[in-house]
């Protein structure tokens, strides 16, 4: 284990997050802790975001100046007074004083987790290709080393800029450069600090809540960090409780549950001997359902994973927003413009929560007590004209909302122009937005397995929060049910579980932040995952990525979960108050019509519960993780290629070391061999055939892995495709006509290359060998005495 490299990259973490507090604290100075736990990411947006803008210019050392520079005079003036550089008086900020005591909690949390995640990573470092997007993410982490301009170029479609969203490995990319790592090494400690960055930006979101509400807000940050970076879904829970049935029970019930899901019968009934991490990810049929313990247990450095802590930035922001009193306007001006960086570093670290980071603002302006009008000029203008009209003034809330909100995004999108006009619209692969069709829709039972715990906990906090308000009666509460019961057969009726399940936490939520007297943050985060799994049940993204709806699900969910999570703190750490409150006659307590013993009981009890039943999994994932054979416990993400394919390691760690800048490299695509040259369609993903030669270096190949399909269209792809078999085996003139036409400066002949080609002439005056090992040659293109 590289130990001296984990006590670098914690070093420089604690730098990061001690030049942040000055800019969390200027932010979230309203918030309980003043922002301590989202130090780190709001210095990597600082940090980041001037290195991208620069690097399209030049990706060295001055994009790496420019990023820190910019941080660190960021952070400067956020410490300094209000109008302090007008009038030339440097004097700090009395009012920015960091709560020490919420930064040493926040920084505990971020050290157990990314040490946890290094432990795990240490153990299964290698980025190999099955099952994930390894392949994908440690080829754009390699491009990015290699790259002296942005975008960098596309390891697998030479001469072309990659079409894919890579702030996340950009952010890698520069926290290696600032630590002097390997790419090999930084991908698994970049994941770790993902990791503790998600982990705790949850636990600061979940503390800050629960403690505006009256509630203990350490509990509930620790609750908040458990179910964001441990928790899983009641899949495995499930299985454990359907063996303790009758066995008459048993198989009836495991039929129905493998009817409506993606598993068998003997899956379902399969007990600890038959467990795997894999499971509990596909539950809803032609989906992904991920969670982050699962993420970071298969190891992908992928974009919905490393979007996971802006999103709860985002989140943060939104909530001082939220808190913000209706005089300050200035501070509310800078929280919106702190979204709208978030929102455009976003765009390009994972375009898909790019809206929800909008959405959340959305949720968080248009039911804060400050009215969002009052943001623009002429604010005088639009008091007179809605005066004390509820109905102008809900009208004028929501247009005013949507104004700013709108106007944030916009300049967001504008921000991020120089990806949006790149990688998205000049994508080859169509994408549309298609109606889900009743068939596709989420069953009761699968959403349950998904979602259960949430919705338990949830639907116990609305009744909770609908028990305290005055007026609630018996009859109010029979319309609710009743209500409830209707929806339910409407649901079932038209195949929309998702209707009963999940739309009323919308409904309801909406009711309690316009109408309730007190309006909870943790209902905006109830709202607004409940908002997206709803979307997801009515619409999806057709594109070449997944069938059907699956990407879409799959990017969705991760942001459900990390959203539900953080206010699982929050509304758990309620249910403990109420019990401690029940215990002591000299606390208030919540009247919900039943004796002090029984809130007691119930509420700790139903906690336990949860967090017992959601614990399963994480138990033993984590315990089969550890108890696998491996090799040799090590950070090192390509040591694998050594253990394993030992035939080709030391030709690509030859190319990785030796080759510089991005030549362009000629390899078999990562396609099957199909018996003509003309047409080969059929694709082999996730193995090892992938163009292990370009993802594990960067140097980009003319024709890589299938992948390209959805970034180019197939037609781009496999004209190329053809290109490559032409300079594999055509005749001599078109071999050097589209050697020259590519500018391949390198041919690699490998098991690969042999396999697909069969006897490959290499005997040319225009080839010279440069490399031989194991069973790979590589050549060099002389262009000079190309025909």
């Amino acid at each position: 284990m590289e130990y001296a490299l984990v006590v670098r990259w914690l070093l420089l973490f604690a730098a990061l997050w001690a030049v942040g507090l000055p800019l969390s604290a200027r932010l979230f100075r309203r918030l309980p802790g003043r922002g301590a736990g989202f130090a780190l990411p709001v210095s990597l947006v600082a940090l980041t975001l001037p290195a991208y803008y620069v690097g399209h210019l030049s990706f060295g050392p001055a994009a790496l100046v420019a990023g820190v520079g910019t941080l660190l005079v960021a952070s400067a003036v956020a410490g300094l007074e209000r109008g302090a550089l007008r009038r030339g008086d440097l004097r700090l900020a009395p009012g920015l004083d960091v709560d020490r005591r919420a930064v040493a909690g926040a920084a505990a949390v971020f050290l157990v987790a990314f040490l946890f995640a290094v432990s795990l990573r240490a153990l299964d470092p290698a980025v190999h290709a099955g099952g994930g997007e390894k392949f994908l993410d440690f080829g754009l982490l390699q491009s990015l080393a290699r790259a002296s301009v942005l975008p960098p170029e596309d390891m697998w479609f030479a001469g072309e800029p990659v079409r894919y969203y890579y702030g996340g490995h950009l952010v890698s990319i520069l926290l290696a450069r600032l630590t002097g790592t390997d790419p090999a090494f930084a991908y698994n400690l970049a994941l770790a600090g993902f990791f503790g960055l998600l982990v705790t930006a949850a636990f600061e979101l979940g503390r800050g809540v629960a403690a505006a509400s009256g509630a203990n807000g350490r509990l509930a940050g620790l609750l908040s960090a458990f179910f964001v970076g441990f928790a899983s879904n009641l899949v495995t829970a499930g299985r454990f409780l359907l063996a303790a049935l009758p066995e008459g029970l048993r198989r009836p019930v495991a039929q129905a549950v493998a009817e409506r899901s993606q598993y068998t019968v003997s899956q379902v009934l399969g007990g600890t001997s038959s467990f795997s991490y894999w499971d509990a990810s596909r539950v809803i049929p032609g989906t992904i359902n991920e969670f982050p313990l699962f993420a970071w247990l298969n190891g992908d450095l992928h974009a919905h994973m490393m979007g996971t802590p802006f999103l709860l930035l985002a989140a943060g922001l939104a909530f001082a927003y939220f808190r913000s009193p209706e005089e300050a306007v200035g501070e509310r001006r800078l929280l919106v413009a702190a979204t709208t960086l978030v929102g455009a570093l976003q765009v390009v670290v994972d375009t898909w929560s790019f809206p929800s980071v909008f959405g959340v603002l959305f949720l968080g302006m248009v039911f804060a007590p400050a009215r969002p009008w009052t943001l623009f000029p002429g604010r005088e203008r639009v008091r007179s004209v809605v005066g004390d009209s509820p109905v102008a003034g809900e009208v004028a809330r929501l247009v005013g909302t949507v104004a700013a909100v709108g106007l944030a995004g916009v300049a967001a999108a504008a921000l991020a122009s120089p990806f949006l006009l790149g990688a998205v619209a000049g994508g080859g692969s169509a994408r549309t937005v298609e109606l889900l069709s009743p068939d596709q829709r989420s069953g009761f039972g699968a959403l349950a397995l998904v979602h259960g715990a949430f919705l338990a906990a949830f639907a116990g906090y609305y009744v909770r929060r609908l028990g305290s308000r005055d007026g609630l009666g018996g009859r109010e509460w029979a319309v609710l049910i009743g209500s409830f019961a209707a929806l339910t057969v409407v649901a079932a009726v038209q195949s929309f579980a998702a209707l009963a399940l999940v739309a009323p936490l919308v409904a309801v939520g909406w009711v309690l932040l316009r109408f309730a007297d007190d309006p909870r943050f943790e209902t905006v985060l109830v709202v607004a995952g409940a908002g997206l799994v709803t979307l997801v049940e009515l619409v999806y993204v057709n594109e070449q990525a997944g069938p059907g709806r699956m990407n879409t699900v799959f990017k969705t969910y991760m942001q459900v979960w990390v959203l539900w999570g953080s206010a699982m703190g929050a509304v758990l750490a309620g249910f403990v108050g109420d019990a401690v409150a029940a215990s002591d006659t000299s606390l208030p307590s919540v009247d919900l019509g039943v004796r002090g013993g029984a809130v007691r009981a119930v509420g700790v009890g139903f906690v336990v519960l949860l967090v017992a039943s959601t614990s399963v999994y994480g138990g033993l994932a984590v315990a089969d993780h550890t108890g696998s054979p491996r090799e040799a416990a090590t950070l090192d993400a390509t040591a694998f290629a050594e253990w394993r394919h030992g035939n080709e390691s030391a030709a690509i760690a030859w190319l990785d070391e030796t080759v510089e800048g991005n030549p362009t490299m000629l390899t078999a695509p990562g396609t099957t061999w199909s018996e003509t040259v003309t047409d080969d369609r059929e694709t082999v993903m996730y193995g090892w055939r992938g163009n292990p030669e370009s993802s594990l270096t960067g140097v980009p190949t003319v024709a890589g892995w299938a992948h390209e399909i959805g970034y180019r269209g197939p037609d781009a792809y496999y004209d190329r495709v053809r290109d490559v078999d032409a300079m594999y085996v055509g005749d001599e003139s078109t071999r050097a006509r589209l050697v020259e036409q590519y500018d391949v400066q390198y041919v690699w002949v490998g098991p690969g290359e042999r396999t697909r080609y069969g006897e490959i002439e290499t005997d040319v005056a225009w080839l010279t060998p440069v490399h031989q090992s194991g069973s790979v040659a590589v050549y060099e293109v002389e262009e000079a005495r190309l025909p």
